[in-house]
């Protein structure tokens, strides 16, 4: 117990927890969104394209957020657009682009510095690479999701069910969709340096895919998802300090156990 409080008094996992709380939290409450919408699959594509601006920002010494940011936000209105609107299947847009991203950014990189400590932070995770920027970043962010929920939940959810009905009734889906859409960069991005962009859309998918396999109503799966997502993101995190395993895998892991749990309870009391 000493030990685990004395761990507990280190300020990067402090911020890695407050980070990484509110990180968790907004995945989940936007992944049950995209879930619903057939776009999951988007964070992981944005995740990638993440990868690599930050692999460029860092080859080229450039502020990584500042740079990568406003590229994500533009990749997450494009792959929206893509899936809703184009001849090309969205899946196989996002295959395209997010594939794309990550070998231009290996391919600048090896170039320039090579696959150095920062950049393979940024692809598998690390709870040391989380700074102040990042955690007030994450309380922003957490706050403005937040608020959308609880302000607009009702036009948040025709515009996840019906975008037809949302837009006869008079509200803008399209400016709702992009709000989601520059949410979920921001949401990629900050997580990427604590779960790296290889298992960050985990943080998307997993809770949401967990809460439906249990409720079926939207309100019940948006507060289990975001209690799934906070509770698996402790359970990594200790399980990582404890074992000495990366946080990323560890909390993917939990991920994984609790919505096996959750499938065969669902299938139970069904």
């Amino acid at each position: 117990m000493n030990i685990s409080l004395a761990v507990f008094s280190y300020p990067f996992i402090q911020r890695a927890l407050i980070a990484g709380g509110l990180i968790s939290v907004c995945a989940a409450l936007l992944g049950v969104i995209l879930v619903l919408k057939r776009y999951s699959m988007i964070g992981d594509g944005l995740s990638h394209v993440g990868f690599g601006t930050m692999a460029i920002a860092l080859s080229m010494n450039w502020a990584p957020l500042g740079f990568s940011i406003p590229i994500c936000v533009l990749a997450a209105f494009l792959l929206l657009r893509v899936s809703g609107e184009s001849s090309l299947k969205g899946d196989a847009a996002i295959a395209l682009i997010s594939s794309s991203s990550l070998a231009i950014g290996i391919m600048v990189t090896s170039i320039t510095s090579g696959l150095n400590t920062d950049v393979t932070s940024f692809m598998f995770g690390s709870i040391l690479a989380i700074q102040k920027i990042d955690v007030m970043i994450s309380i922003a962010l957490a706050i403005v999701v937040l608020g959308l929920f609880v302000l607009l939940y009702n036009r948040i959810f025709l515009v996840t069910f019906d975008e037809s009905f949302a837009t006869a009734s008079g509200i803008h889906s399209g400016i709702y969709n992009g709000i989601i859409a520059v949410l979920t960069a921001l949401t990629v991005v900050i997580g990427m340096r604590l779960m790296g962009a290889m298992m960050i859309s985990s943080l998307v998918v997993f809770p949401a895919l967990s809460a439906m396999r249990i409720f079926k109503g939207f309100f019940k799966v948006v507060i289990t998802a975001s209690f799934v997502s906070l509770l698996c993101f402790f359970a990594g995190i200790l399980s990582s300090i404890a074992w000495s395993t990366p946080a990323g895998a560890s909390i993917v892991c939990a991920n994984l156990v609790v919505f096996l749990l959750c499938a065969i309870a669902g299938r139970v009391f069904r």
